[in-house]
């Protein structure tokens, strides 16, 4: 990447990165903080949780479309600035319900998409999947440092100091989106990461694509729902402070880490993405099951604990990667934006279902119902057709005012390891999903140089 390049995806990383921090730095700890808020229920302090899922989920795409007609910038900022008015209305709320409103309001700033979308902007064809990645493991990062920071902060700060913590972050972020992101040369609908809301009816009748969004809604919602509880544990039944709670969550997000990575290498390079997708779905269960019946065992609690994020982790990298492989060329924005949706209704969800558990039936019966909404996710797995190992590949058309032929196109589509053809005729770029086995990028590069010259 050249050096513009670098800075926009250093830049949009780390306003992604204070916006991730912003959200997750109160998940270890604010269950512990709401009960001494007016109104607050076991049911209303899950929702409160939760529904910044629920709001994103719902804005997410359209900021996304909004940003094509009205700039990357003016949304991003527009996003911002109502999550850091969210931030402040938590912060100096004494009731549930105006922290809800907070949260809910945290979500209405939807940029993730808009973030995305300026990436794919401010990167040449060659050098965007090194960008995304970027933005990938920036995200990672984050939440494990969220998962670190919330504990240590409220020490200092409490939730409401959290809050306004995380206000600022947004208003720094507003900053350098100005002083270190460089504006773009050309905006441009980007059908590889953007959604297309007339594409939406579509991608929802896609059964594959169907079991991969109600995996990530699954798996959020377990995420969002046992960190009602795991708090509490540790406070009540292990009596260990809030501020030294990450020494029990730092160790298992790094080993999970090491853990999750060979697994990962190994779904790929041995095409074993499915039985492994049936495997850590199926540690999940076993881990809520476990942290149902020996939550009273630290040890117990540990490695149950370890098992589910290894799982989570292994989940979170590849279930992104099949619906680039599932879904078609055409389809590849609006399904990861449905995808990305169905991943925050299944935080908004974890914290409604998460609190009402608990407050029906208390510790075990969120790891329980967490259990059983594991197992009909193992279901919905154990239904999905062979996964074909695609990856998609984008080849930028330097030649101006030229078309692919259809004798091109023909071509293509009829080569061996070349399964599908896309061309986007405004931004110059051929989209192709190969089987690498079969078919090189040099050898890719020479069927479509061959015919542009000659």
């Amino acid at each position: 990447m050249n050096s513009t390049e670098q800075r926009a995806t250093f830049g949009l990383a780390t306003i992604f990165a204070f916006r991730m921090l912003g959200l997750f730095m109160v998940l270890p700890v604010f269950s512990l903080y709401a009960p001494q808020l007016k109104g607050a229920t076991p049911g209303l302090i899950g929702m409160a949780i939760g529904i910044y899922g629920l709001t994103q989920a719902l804005l997410q795409i359209p900021f996304g479309t909004l940003s094509d007609y009205w700039g990357r910038k003016p949304i991003i900022v527009m996003g911002l600035a109502i999550f850091a008015l969210g931030s402040i209305i938590a912060a100096l709320s004494d009731t549930i319900w105006g922290v809800m409103i907070g949260r809910a309001l945290q979500g209405t700033g939807a940029v993730g998409s808009t973030i995305i979308a300026f990436v794919a902007d401010s990167t040449r064809e060659e050098n965007r999947t090194k960008a995304m990645g970027f933005i990938g493991l920036i995200i990672g990062f984050s939440f494990t440092l969220a998962m670190v920071l919330g504990p240590i902060l409220n020490t200092w700060l409490q939730v409401p100091g959290i809050f306004w913590l995380t206000a600022l972050l947004a208003i720094s972020a507003i900053l350098i989106l100005y002083t270190v992101v460089p504006n773009p040369t050309k905006l441009l609908f980007h059908a590889d990461n953007e959604a297309r809301p007339g594409q939406i009816l579509t991608v929802l009748k896609n059964k594959q694509l169907l079991g991969l969004n109600l995996g990530i809604f699954f798996q959020h919602a377990i995420l969002t729902a046992i960190f009602i509880v795991i708090p509490i544990i540790l406070t009540q039944s292990f009596h260990l402070p809030t501020g030294k709670q990450w020494i029990i969550y730092l160790p298992i997000l790094l080993l999970s880490l090491f853990i999750t990575v060979p697994l990962i290498i190994i779904s790929e390079k041995k095409r074993l993405l499915k039985p492994l997708l049936v495997a850590t779905v199926g540690i999940i269960i076993i881990s809520q099951l476990s942290l149902a019946l020996f939550n009273h065992s630290l040890t117990a609690l540990w490695l149950s604990l370890l098992f589910f994020f290894s799982a989570f982790n292994f989940l979170e990298a590849c279930l992104p990667s099949l619906v680039s492989k599932l879904a078609p060329l055409q389809n590849r924005g609006t399904a990861m934006g449905i995808y990305s949706s169905s991943q925050f209704l299944g935080i908004f969800f974890g914290g409604v279902i998460g609190g009402w558990l608990y407050g029906q039936f208390h510790i075990g019966g969120v790891f329980t119902g967490c259990g059983i909404i594991a197992l009909c996710w193992l279901l919905a797995v154990l239904r999905m057709q062979k996964i074909p190992y695609l990856t998609t590949r984008i080849f930028k058309l330097d030649d101006a005012g030229l078309l692919p032929s259809d004798i091109l196109l023909a071509k293509l589509k009829n080569t061996q390891g070349i399964a599908e053809v896309a061309f986007d005729q405004q931004a110059m770029v051929v989209y192709l999903k190969v089987d690498t086995c079969k078919i090189t990028d040099e050898q890719l590069r020479t069927l479509l140089s061959g015919e542009k010259h000659g």
